[in-house]
Order: structure tokens, then sequence, then C-alpha cells
């Protein structure tokens, strides 16, 4: 493949408390500030606390999920006296960390999250041809062998990609766990801050001059569709648990006939896909509001060009 040369990286956002109980992010954030940590070399970082109000509550969010609110649509809806907090909030992290899609944004935006499924270490995005998220996303899976690391293909156009690091030119989330939400564990918030530094200095090198070999990125993950958990078409009530043969087992193969659930009357419900496929999120706390007991993906992997900054 032919070398790509892109500009440097010279605005940098870490962002935590998107989700107010997911303390990891919280708390590293925190420490960032505490230390006064502005520069990465020639790079500029922007520490943000996405969602103060639900931090200080300890709730994922207050009015609605603010991890939803950064779509087009959203940014740009007029606010009036019934507008919900997350929604004027995330219109002020545009004018923070954006506008959206403009020359202005932040160059790159890395929102950080737990989960309490046990995912591992997983980069999210929007783009299989970012080629400074994907070169990012190598030297995490090179440099952190003490955790699975893995990247999942959100495959959206940008308008309608609604989370946070959509803001930036360039951005993803950090998504580590298994943890609970309001708790921080030290392995966890270890893992997220090795995988922070691995990116601020992937950041430094790039604009430093260093150039960055292509070639294949294995373990990406393209999302195909979310599963619900079988509910009473009466109450609409859950009426099983993920089987016990499935949870825990993120990114497994899960083949037509395998275990998904296990009903609370006993019968086994067993996944009738024609394609292997593998779940993750799986039985994630936050997504029982979503309908959502896990998401399944198709396995791939991707070529990137070699890739340096642009110089003037």
């Amino acid at each position: 493949m032919e070398p790509v040369s892109l500009p440097a990286q010279s605005r940098v956002a870490l962002c935590g408390g998107t989700h107010g109980n997911e303390m990891s992010g919280v708390y590293l954030v925190r420490e960032l500030q505490r230390q006064k940590l502005e520069k990465v070399g020639s790079a500029t970082l922007t520490t943000v606390i996405s969602n103060p109000r639900a931090v200080q509550m300890c709730k994922r969010y207050t009015d609605v999920d603010l991890n939803r609110c950064f779509t087009d649509a959203i940014l740009s809806s007029p606010v009036t006296d019934a507008t919900p907090y997350e929604v004027r909030r995330a219109q002020e992290l545009n004018t923070l960390l954006g506008p959206k899609g403009s020359v202005g944004a932040m160059d790159l935006v890395c929102d950080l999250h737990n989960t309490t499924a046990n995912m591992g270490l997983s980069l999210i995005s929007y783009s299989d041809q970012d080629c400074v998220i994907l070169h990012i996303y190598r030297q995490i899976q090179r440099k952190i062998t003490s955790v699975p690391v893995r990247f999942i293909l959100l495959d959206l156009p940008l308008a309608d990609a609604y989370s946070q690091d959509s803001l930036g030119k360039h951005g993803f989330s950090i998504e580590v766990g298994p943890q609970p939400h309001g708790v921080v564990r030290a392995d966890i918030f270890n893992i997220m801050k090795e995988a922070v530094d691995q990116t601020l200095a992937w950041v430094q090198c790039f604009n430093s001059g260093s150039a960055f070999e292509g070639g294949e990125v294995d373990d990406v993950y393209t999302f195909v569709k979310s599963v619900d958990y079988p509910r009473d078409p009466e109450t609409n009530e859950i009426t099983a648990a993920i089987h016990p043969q499935l949870q825990d087992r993120d990114f497994c193969l899960l083949h037509p006939g395998d275990p998904m659930f296990l009903m609370f009357s006993g019968e086994i419900v067993k996944y009738e896909g024609v394609e292997v496929l593998h779940p993750y999120f799986v039985n994630e706390c936050a997504y029982y509001e979503k309908s959502i007991a896990f998401h399944l993906a198709r396995k791939m992997t991707l070529t990137i060009p070699p890739l340096q900054v642009k110089r003037d």
C-alpha cells in the first residue's frame, strides 16, 4: 500500500465520566488534572469530565444517555426549557471539542468507558479507513499483553455517529471490563491507564516524525446486530438470563445450536442463526434498559498503509 502522510495530532482530548458511574475514566482524568498535564510533547492535552452532574450522582446519566447525543441531528437541535441536560451538555462539548466534522475540531478525541461485561480492553470507532486510530490500536495491541486487546468497528456515517469520540477529526473510545458500575478496581484502572499512556506515546512519536510501517491488524470485530432477552409478551419483563456457557465469554464463537439463554422456567434458548458470529457486551448492566442482552459481530482482519506525519 502507498504510504500516507497526515497532519500532526496537535490537539488531543481525553474524556472521562461520559457515563457518570464508569469510574476508571473519572479517576484517570481527575489524576491527570491533578498533575496539571496539559502537554504531550508538542501536542496540547485537554482533559474533560464529560457529564459532571452524573458523576456527582454516580449515575450513568441524569435525563438521557449522553453517549447517544452526538448525532448531527441532536447537536443541531434547538434548546428549550424542556431540553434534557445531556443534550445541552452534548452541545457544550461539541463547542469545546468540535464542532463535529469541522476543520476546527480536536485532532484526536479519546473517550474512556467501563463495562460490566468481560471484554478485556476494546477500542471502538466508526471507520475502517482511519489510519491514525488503527495505528494507535496496533501499538496498544502490541504493547499490552496482560489482557486481550480488540477493535470494534461501528459502520456508521459521521452524521449518525452518536458517541462523544466522533467530535474529533479522529476519535475512539476505550472500553475496559469487567468492572461493576460505581466501583473502581485497580487492575481495570491500570489497564485503562496503560492504554492511555500508549496512545499518548504514539502521538508523541508520530508528531516527532517517526514512520509507522503498514501491514495487517487483526482481532477487528464489525457490528452485525443486537440480541434482546426473551420477554413476556404481556409485561415485557425478561424471562431468562444469559446461559452460563455464554456468560463471561465475550468474543467467543457462537455456533448455531449453542445455548444463549437459560429461561427462569428451566428451558434453554439456543442460537438459531446460520452464521457463526462473536458475542460481545454480554450481559452489560447498562443495556438492560436498551433491550440488549449482547451484540453480535463478525471477525475480520484489516490492512493499513504506512503512516507518517505531513511536514509543511
